[in-house]
C-alpha cells in the first residue's frame, strides 16, 4: 500500500513499539489456545523460532510505523524467518491450513491491540482503517514467506523421497540381498508388502495432451527408462486401482506373476520375457503372466524348445505346410484332452467328429509308438506349445 498514507502521530508509534514484547506473547498464547495443531507446548528450535519470528516481525512493524511507511514491504531477512517457518512447519507434521490458521489468529490479536492504543493515542477513524490495511498487508505478506517456505520443503521431501523410492525400487528389480531392501524401504517410507508383480510396459502412443500418469504413493515406476515398468505392491488390490488400470490400457503392458517381494526381480523378468514376443498394435488390454505360465516356461529357453521340436516333430516335414499344421493341431488337442476321444478332441478344435477320427489315425500312423510314452508325449506337447506360441503370442485374457 501507499507508505504516504501511513504517517502516525509519533506518540502512537512510540506507544506502539512498548507494547511488542507482551503484544508477542498474547499472539503465540492465543494461537496455542486456539489451533489445536499449537497446543502443545513449542520446544526446542521449532518453538524459539516462532517466538522470534513474531516478536521481530513486530519489531520491524512497529519500525516502520515510526518511519511512516507502515504495511511496505518487510526485509528479506525477516522474510527468510518466516520461510524458515514455513518449514518448520511442515517438519513439525503439521498443515498448511493450521499454519494460515495460525497467520489470521495473530493479524487478529494485534489489530485488537493496536486500536485500542491508537485509540488512547487520539486517532481518527479514516487512521484507525489505514492502520487495520496496514496490519494486514503486513500479515499477509508474512504469512506468504512461511507459505513458500513449507511449499518449498515439501517439495524438497517428495524429491528426496522419489530418490529414495527410485533406488528401491532398483534394488527390487535387480535382486538385492533382503537386508539391503529391508533398510531402503525403511529410508523410503515404504512397507514392504508380503506379495508385489513387476508390470512389463511397452512405449507409450505420444499425446501431448497427456500429462505424466498419476499412481497410487504405494506403486513404484519407473515409466522414463529404455523399459520402462512398474511394482505393483498388493497386486490383488493395486492392480484394481483406477490409476494403475489407466497406465496397463495406455501402452502394451504384462502384468508378471504375482512372487513374494524377494522374487520381484523375477516376476519383472517373466513380465518382459512375454512382452518381447508380443504383435506391433493395440491388444486390448494388459497380459497377466498368472494366466500364460507354461508359455513362460517356454520362453524360458527357446532354443532348447527349438531342438525337442526338431526331433518330435520330424514326421510332419514330409507333410504339406497345411496338412501338417492340422495334424499338430489335432496331436495337441488330442494331449490336452488327456489322450480324448474323437469327439472330445473334435469338441476342443470345433469340427466334425468324423474329421478328427480321420485325422487321429493319420496322427497315430505317423508317431506311433512315441504316442505310448509318457516322456514322448509330454516332449511333444512342449514342442507343439512352442509351435503356437511362435505363430499365436499370449494376448489379454
Amino acid at each position: 500500500m501507499d507508505g504516504q498514507r501511513t504517517r502516525f502521530p509519533p506518540q502512537f508509534a512510540a506507544a506502539a513499539a512498548k507494547e511488542r514484547t507482551s503484544l508477542a506473547a498474547e499472539i503465540i498464547g492465543e494461537i496455542r489456545r486456539q489451533v489445536p495443531e499449537f497446543a502443545r507446548p513449542l520446544a526446542g528450535n521449532f518453538g524459539a523460532g516462532i517466538q522470534q519470528g513474531v516478536e521481530s516481525a513486530l519489531l520491524e512493524f512497529a519500525g516502520q510505523l515510526a518511519a511512516g511507511r507502515a504495511g511496505g514491504a518487510f526485509s528479506e531477512d525477516r522474510l527468510r524467518v518466516h520461510r524458515a517457518l514455513g518449514r518448520g512447519e511442515l517438519a513439525e507434521g503439521r498443515s498448511l491450513d493450521a499454519l494460515q490458521a495460525a497467520y489470521r489468529l495473530g493479524g487478529r490479536v494485534a489489530w485488537r491491540r493496536y486500536a485500542r492504543v491508537g485509540r488512547r493515542s487520539g486517532l481518527g477513524t479514516d487512521q484507525l482503517v489505514v492502520l487495520a490495511e496496514a496490519i494486514f498487508a503486513c500479515l499477509d505478506e508474512l504469512a506468504s514467506a512461511a507459505v513458500r517456505g513449507y511449499t518449498e520443503a515439501k517439495a524438497d521431501e517428495a524429491g528426496t523421497l522419489g530418490r529414495r523410492r527410485h533406488r528401491l525400487l532398483d534394488l527390487l528389480a535387480t535382486g538385492a540381498p533382503p537386508d539391503a531392501v529391508r533398510e531402503a524401504a525403511a529410508t523410503a517410507d515404504w512397507p514392504v508388502p508380503a506379495a508385489v508383480a513387476c508390470v512389463a510396459l511397452g512405449a507409450a502412443a505420444p499425446d501431448p495432451a497427456r500429462g505424466r500418469a498419476r499412481l497410487p504413493d504405494l506403486v513404484l515406476a519407473d515409466t522414463d527408462g529404455r523399459r520402462p515398468y512398474l511394482l505393483v505392491p498388493e497386486p490383488a488390490l493395486y492392480l484394481r486401482d483406477g490409476q494403475v488400470q489407466r497406465v496397463l490400457h495406455a501402452r502394451p503392458a504384462v502384468i508378471g506373476p504375482t512372487v513374494p517381494t524377494s522374487l520381484a526381480a523375477d516376476s519383472l523378468r517373466w513380465a518382459r520375457a512375454i512382452l518381447e514376443c508380443l504383435p506391433e498394435g493395440p491388444l486390448g488390454g494388459p497380459v497377466d503372466c498368472d494366466r500364460c505360465l507354461p508359455e513362460l516356461m517356454l520362453l524360458g529357453d527357446p532354443a532348447l524348445v527349438r531342438l525337442i521340436a526338431d526331433r518330435r516333430l520330424r514326421p510332419l516335414d514330409a507333410l504339406t505346410p497345411k496338412r501338417g499344421e492340422r495334424l499338430a493341431e489335432t496331436l495337441l488337442a488330442w494331449l490336452q484332452t488327456n489322450r480324448g476321444s474323437a469327439p472330445d478332441v473334435a469338441a476342443r478344435l470345433g469340427i466334425h467328429p468324423q474329421t478328427a477320427r480321420r485325422r487321429l489315425h493319420q496322427v497315430q500312423h505317423l508317431f506311433g509308438p512315441a504316442l505310448a510314452d509318457a516322456d514322448a508325449r509330454f516332449e511333444l506337447e512342449v514342442a507343439l506349445r512352442g509351435r503356437v506360441l511362435a505363430h499365436r503370442p499370449p494376448t489379454s485374457r
